[in-house]
């Protein structure tokens, strides 16, 4: 069965989203000269100032190009539907952005933006720019416990881009960004449940099976494997077992604090994912833990996917200034 989607031809629809994109937040955002699929900040870059470059597939908005701005990433390499940027717009944007104290590439732990991205730092080298990485690693259900680093990068981005980019905006160095960034990581865990699949605007077929009456618990935003498959359970039982994960992961004390977002996945409406939230700060509530800022709504979603994922960010005093530092995206603020 085909699924039915507003798109010209499937093969145009990721220039042009960028187009109405451009035409709808073109006080945040440009297209880097030359090129179709590097998007800088209008105000962000400047000199003296460490350059912060995202990116990834397309399919995932506003994860990536919402979060480009002041106070958060200065430019965002995109590519197509679920799969990496070419390294070209990668280059582009590190050229466009560097202001001569060096470059931090954030992007999630997927093997084609890897490839990439370290072919761009590479190239960007010869340019005698300086480029580290730190790569998302929030999905606790996609690997184990001791190959965290293994582990895909999913809505915890939201918070992990959020504070590498007020680190950058202050001012620090090199060093210090890339600190902050891999605390903000190691301090942010994800967990995700999918009810039904997305198709892509090429096949509008959709990109995996699950019966109308089961959930993934666990599932990738690109349809990969989860950790759990069975009935459709209600809403209080999906958020436990999620809940179960999460803490056992970040092993919280009574009176710590957390940010937490609920992030739908494209096709979940808001009444679900608040009955969700209202669920998970139940849960935090009689773990002792503090809420210090909660957002719900649709972060990083994954086409029409039809589910949703919860992801805490463990807070301390650093972490909790990085996450109120003011910033001024297309389609994300604070302050």
């Amino acid at each position: 069965m085909r699924t039915k989607k507003i798109v010209n031809a499937g093969d145009h629809a990721v220039d042009e989203m960028l187009d109405g994109i451009l035409a709808a937040h073109s006080g945040h955002l440009a297209r880097v000269a030359g090129t179709k699929r590097a998007i800088v900040a209008r105000d962000g870059p400047r000199d003296g100032k460490v350059g912060l470059v995202i990116g990834g597939g397309s399919g995932h908005e506003p994860t990536f190009v919402g979060f480009v701005g002041r106070g958060l990433a200065d430019a965002a390499a995109i590519g197509n539907v679920f799969a990496s940027p070419p390294p070209d717009p990668i280059l582009a944007c590190t050229q466009a952005v560097n202001g001569g104290a060096g470059v931090l590439y954030m992007y999630g732990n997927y093997a084609g933006d890897v490839m990439n991205f370290d072919m761009a730092a590479e190239m960007a080298a010869m340019d005698d720019i300086e480029v580290r990485t730190v790569l998302t690693t929030d999905d606790i259900a996609s690997a184990p416990r001791d190959r965290r680093d293994s582990r895909r990068g999913v809505a915890g981005n939201f918070f992990i881009f959020k504070v590498a980019g007020a680190a950058c905006d202050r001012m620090l160095d090199l060093d210090e960004v890339e600190r902050i960034a891999r605390k903000a990581n190691a301090h942010t865990f994800t967990m995700g449940v999918a009810l039904a699949p997305c198709s892509l605007p090429q096949t509008r077929r959709p990109n995996f099976e699950i019966g109308a009456e089961e959930m993934e618990i666990g599932m990738g935003i690109h349809g990969e494997p989860g950790v759990a498959r069975g009935p459709l359970e209600p809403a209080d039982s999906i958020v436990d077992e999620m809940m179960d994960r999460i803490l056992a992961e970040m092993a919280p004390a009574k009176g710590d604090r957390v940010a937490l977002l609920v992030n739908g996945l494209g096709a979940t409406p808001l009444m679900e994912l608040y009955i969700m939230n209202r669920r998970v700060r139940q849960r935090l509530d009689d773990a002792g833990i503090g809420v210090h800022a909660t957002w719900v709504g649709n972060w990083c979603t994954s086409l029409e996917m039809t589910g949703a994922s919860v992801t805490c960010m463990h807070l301390d005093g650093e972490l909790t200034a990085f996450l109120d530092h003011p910033c001024d995206c297309a389609m994300f603020r604070v302050g």
